[in-house]
């Protein structure tokens, strides 16, 4: 760990790099020039990290907002997407959909997204333009007008957005029903685009209030990678966001998953030219976990089911036994809350729902009552290290992970631990944590029974709401 400089209320905390750190004559920012990754926290509480790659002159500029699906409750799910579709309607300053004409005017494109926990603003720029995109980012940080007219015409675009890629979708819906049931009371339990009864009654003044309940320096990190300096970084983000005024960030209740005593069984019936399985097991994530090393044994766990071609589940239930047309195994370490190792299938030819459910608890079994081998071991950390490897050459892979890891309430850190900790995965505690997680009372299951397809009904294709 590097050196902690303050200096008239400013501080960057110096992370890695062994070098003595060089004072800024005329900033008050200490920059090490060994380090990887640089951050800077303003006095209002806003944090900047700067991962400096000077491969090609390009830059990308990211804003991440501690706010996302899962701080919402009952009754005003869809908020934070919602909000982010208005993000791009105009400020002060900024007519509605100017803010996407100036970065393409300017060479760049940009965009945004909405996860559970977090929501985030992005541009992909050349280097020399990114005071463009802080000034435009610092400016609908504060100044963003919501208008009732612009709101009326968004709601309906994302009713159908909603529609189209979840209603009309059997596979997605199927999943939002699946994660309802799989969720009591954790806030993973609603759709981050809402439900449809909530879109309904959603009104501009819902929008507003969270707005300026949430859109606020003190819950926001600005990543910067790519071609850029650091301390050049660090003078535009004091000069832009700096004179924002912070607010009063709520204190979130813990919003805790209840124990789940037995199994949960779902079927979904809706038209559909194919049946689908999901079924997921509680576990916990890096954040929640009270073991460490059994987050990083359930991620070795995952590649080992679904991890390439000759991974255990292609291998055995796809071109093995021939019942499946897919079948894959996700988990993700890095949410806020404790999550689902989520496991999910299509049956292929005569095969049923059945027959892929049977295979895959098969391959869950024996994993349980044997260990995997050494070479299986081998082949995912290889794996795993080769993915490292290709996702330097990606400058917006780069920021994502610095933002993801900020914003959940870890640290950029983290990622640096990442292939050393899946290195140190014996292939005992893989199995160990397969029979600690992976049993019938956490299980959750759902099934798509496919029903008559009306040949009447059309859908169209998905448009950009930006």
């Amino acid at each position: 760990m590097g050196k902690l400089a303050y200096a008239a209320g400013l501080c960057v905390l110096l992370l890695s790099g062994c070098q003595p750190a060089i004072k800024d004559s005329n900033n008050d920012f200490t920059i090490d020039a060994n380090a990887k990754v640089q951050q800077m926290i303003l006095p209002n509480g806003m944090k900047v990290l700067v991962q400096e790659n000077h491969r090609a002159p390009v830059v990308v500029s990211q804003v991440w907002y501690k706010v996302g699906g899962s701080y919402e409750h009952d009754g005003i799910t869809g908020l934070s997407h919602a909000l982010e579709h208005m993000m791009f309607k105009g400020t002060k300053k900024i007519k509605a959909g100017q803010f996407s004409e100036i970065i393409a005017a300017n060479g760049g494109s940009e965009n945004a997204f909405t996860s559970k926990d977090y929501t985030a603003y992005f541009q992909r720029i050349a280097s020399d333009r990114l005071e463009l995109c802080l000034k435009l980012e610092a400016d609908r940080m504060r100044n963003l007008v919501i208008k009732e007219d612009e709101f009326k015409k968004e709601i309906e675009v994302i009713k159908e957005e909603r529609r189209m890629r979840t209603e009309d979708k059997p596979t997605s819906l199927s999943y939002e029903y699946f994660n309802a049931t799989a969720y009591v009371n954790s806030p993973y339990h609603q759709p981050i685009i809402g439900w449809m009864n909530d879109l309904d009654n959603m009104q501009v003044a819902d929008l507003r209030r969270w707005y300026q309940t949430w859109y606020a320096p003190n819950n926001a990190t600005l990543v910067v990678a790519g071609d850029v300096k650091a301390a050049d970084v660090f003078k535009l983000a004091q000069k832009y966001f700096g004179p924002l005024k912070p607010s009063e960030i709520p204190a979130l209740k813990p919003r805790l998953e209840v124990p789940q005593y037995g199994e949960r069984r779902i079927t979904v019936k809706r038209p559909a030219k194919v049946p689908y399985l999901v079924m997921g097991y509680k576990v916990p994530v890096l954040k929640t976990a009270e073991k460490e090393w059994e987050v990083y044994a359930l991620e070795m766990l995952a590649g080992i089911l679904d991890g390439g071609d000759s991974s255990r589940l292609t291998r055995e239930l796809v071109r093995g036994q021939q019942i499946a047309a897919q079948a894959g195994a996700s988990y993700d370490m890095y949410a806020k809350y404790s999550n689902l190792f989520v496991l999910d299938a299509v049956p292929i030819g005569e095969h049923s729902v059945k027959d892929v459910e049977q295979g895959l608890l098969k391959q869950l079994q024996k994993i349980q009552q044997q260990a995997p081998s050494e070479a299986e071991m081998q082949r995912v950390k290889a794996q795993v290290m080769a993915a490292a490897v290709y996702e330097q050459d990606s400058v917006f892979y780069q920021a994502m992970q610095l933002g993801t890891l900020e914003t959940v309430g870890l640290s950029w850190q983290e990622k640096e631990k990442y292939m050393q900790k899946i290195k140190q995965v014996s292939a005992e505690q893989v199995q160990a944590v397969a029979k600690k997680y992976l049993q019938p009372e956490t299980l959750t299951v759902a099934v798509l029974e496919p029903q008559k397809i009306n040949s009447s009904v059309q859908t169209g294709g998905h448009k950009n709401a930006h």
